[in-house]
């Protein structure tokens, strides 16, 4: 799902600027809460710290223009997570708002397993039935995006922009040729057709017990070597 992000912004100007880039970076962004907890606060006010405090929601604070070095050091006294000064440059601000859900993300797992398939995240090794399969960089980075939550449909917009880096996709074969050769390397080390395309929407990776049924019977290490090797 989309990171959520709490925008109380009160000047409008700021807030539609806000909103429509935000919205571009691929994050949902709320007005109000009405019972849905999100991932982050954008605070233009320092009441926000104090409404979210008691609570473990990140809150930046934008600051006023009048603001000075004083008014930032209470705003960390108070429990803001960041400060930005305004006039602030949205780049910056993305990088901070990215840097602060980094630091209150829970440690990611090291090992990712699906089916057959392993993934050893400190090694970026994957193995197939206990043999490694060779992948090229984007490869292994878009096997990790998939598995990181099984049987979700993740969209061809969402793995452009988080594994590519892409803000406006447009018109690209990349995420298709690459999900069609990870497809392949991983069936012919014995994954079968783990991988699957969502006509018309994107990727997903088959759940833990359906990609058990996908697995075929392992082969011996030269059999696996060079169905591999014949796939790339």
């Amino acid at each position: 799902m989309p990171t959520s992000l709490l925008l109380a912004e009160p000047e409008p100007a700021t807030r539609v600027f806000l909103r429509r880039h935000l919205l571009d970076d691929g994050f949902d962004v709320l007005d109000e809460v009405d019972g849905t907890r999100p991932d982050l606060v954008l605070a233009g006010e320092l009441e926000a710290v104090d409404e979210w405090r008691a609570t473990d929601v990140p809150v930046i604070v934008l600051g006023s223009r009048e603001a000075d070095a004083v008014d930032r050091v209470r705003a960390f006294e108070r429990g803001c997570d960041d400060y930005v000064a305004r006039p602030f440059h949205y780049e910056e601000l993305l990088a901070r708002i990215r840097a602060v859900l980094r630091r209150a993300a829970p440690a990611p797992l090291e090992t990712l397993a699906v089916g057959p398939v392993t993934i050893d995240r400190r090694t970026r090794r994957v193995e197939v039935g206990g043999e490694a399969v060779a992948l090229a960089g984007r490869e292994y980075d878009l096997l990790v995006a998939l598995a990181s939550d099984p049987g979700r449909v993740f969209t061809k917009e969402e793995l452009l922009r988080d594994v590519w880096g892409f803000r406006s996709p447009g018109r690209t074969r990349t995420l298709d040729s690459h999900a069609s050769r990870l497809r392949r390397k991983l069936a012919a080390a014995g994954a079968g057709h783990v991988v699957l395309n969502v006509w018309g929407v994107g990727y997903r990776i088959a759940a833990t017990d359906e990609a058990r049924r996908y697995a075929v019977a392992p082969r011996s290490r030269s059999q696996s070597s060079k169905a591999a090797h014949a796939a790339r």
